[in-house]
């Protein structure tokens, strides 16, 4: 029996199973196996399981997007308005074939932005070109959910159930919870917060599907058994998504206003170049992307359109020490900054300051 033929089975069975306490063991080792079996599937076997033509796209700029959809979305009319690299729109289906690069500049950064192939029903198991446009999406910093407004509560459904199955979360955080294998003294298990989900018998069941018998366990959060196989795989990938609703002009107005008030949801029309510079705006704040200026001693900072250094959000002077020179941190002795992370303009501070957008600095060596 191939693998697929088993996640199939798996699947069922646990389709079939009830769930309450008599059954939640059962469960757990259902999903611990299905877990090893997607990861076994993903892994590339033989010469032909390689990445695909047009696949390898080097990593470029200051962040990446991918977008995600099922054919004839209208990620390729994305692409071509939101950059100067025209890519093939048709009305035909899988128009696209492979992975095409372009580049939004925007607040001075550099935003690659990737028209991946149609995805299809069934890509997790490796259908259509999906393992490759998977392989692409998890090496994103974003991923934007293409949809087609007029069916895009199934489309969507469909895409997270592919996507979650080979290890990307989309808008979740990482579980709290600390594993480390050892090679001796047997299984430790400690929970600092009282816990509903899961129990040290089911933890035990787990480890022993995965032939772990010595580790420590910290749950700092009430997780479920899903999230405990998540941090045993250490696989899993955990992105932000926006949901974009493209084709606003074939719905109703009620209809836009529902989709719109939805936590990450933005509908667009292409064709028609609706709401583009608020999706380009959403873009810019789930990358989390900073624009600092610098400034020399005794002359006016750098405020052009292609001045700065592009950091993420939450980054300290020592960052923008790293970005300007590898060895401007260890000459460092102090900085000036002047905006809005500071009690007042200008303000001296030290190496671990945090830095807001558009905060000017000037480094001053020892």
């Amino acid at each position: 029996m191939g693998v697929i033929e088993k996640i199939k089975d798996i699947e069922a069975e646990m389709a079939r199973t009830q769930k309450n306490k008599a059954t939640e063991y059962h469960l757990g080792l259902l999903k611990a196996k299905l877990a090893k079996l997607r990861t076994q599937l993903l892994e590339p076997t033989g010469k032909g399981g390689g990445k695909g033509e047009g696949f390898d796209v080097m990593k470029s700029g200051d962040a990446r997007v991918a977008m995600v959809g099922f054919p004839s979305v209208g990620k390729s009319t994305l692409l071509s308005a939101m950059t100067t690299t025209e890519s093939v729109a048709a009305s035909y289906e899988f128009t696209t074939l492979t992975c095409i690069p372009g580049v939004i500049h925007h607040e001075g950064a550099n935003i690659q932005l990737l028209d991946l192939p149609g995805i299809i029903e069934g890509a997790s198991q490796g259908k259509g070109r999906g393992r490759q446009v998977i392989a692409v999406a998890k090496t994103a910093d974003l991923i934007l959910m293409m949809l087609d407004a007029g069916k895009g509560e199934i489309q969507k459904a469909l895409l997270e159930k592919e996507l979650d199955s080979v290890g990307i979360r989309l808008n979740k955080k990482p579980p709290n919870i600390y594993v480390k294998i050892k090679k001796v003294g047997g299984v430790k298990f400690t929970n600092t917060v009282p816990l509903t989900h899961c129990s040290e018998k089911l933890i035990m069941h787990i480890f022993h599907e995965y032939k772990i018998f010595n580790a420590d366990v910290i749950f700092r959060d009430d997780c479920t058994i899903d999230e405990f196989i998540d941090v045993v795989e250490g696989n899993r990938v955990y992105l932000p998504c926006l949901y974009v609703y493209n084709k606003i002009d074939q719905i109703s107005i009620e209809e836009i206003d529902r989709l719109a008030r939805k936590p990450h949801h933005i509908v667009i029309s292409c064709e028609m170049n609706l709401n583009m510079d608020y999706l380009l705006e959403c873009i810019w704040d789930y990358l989390a992307l900073v624009r600092i200026y610098t400034k020399k001693p005794g002359n006016a900072p750098d405020l052009g359109p292609e001045d700065g250094i592009i950091l993420r959000r939450g980054a300290t002077i020592k960052y923008a020490c790293h970005a300007l020179h590898r060895t401007l941190a260890a000459q460092f002795k102090y900085a000036i900054v002047w905006g809005t992370s500071t009690k007042f303009s200008p303000q001296r501070v030290g190496i671990n300051h945090l830095l807001d957008h558009e905060d000017v600095v000037q480094i001053i060596k020892k």
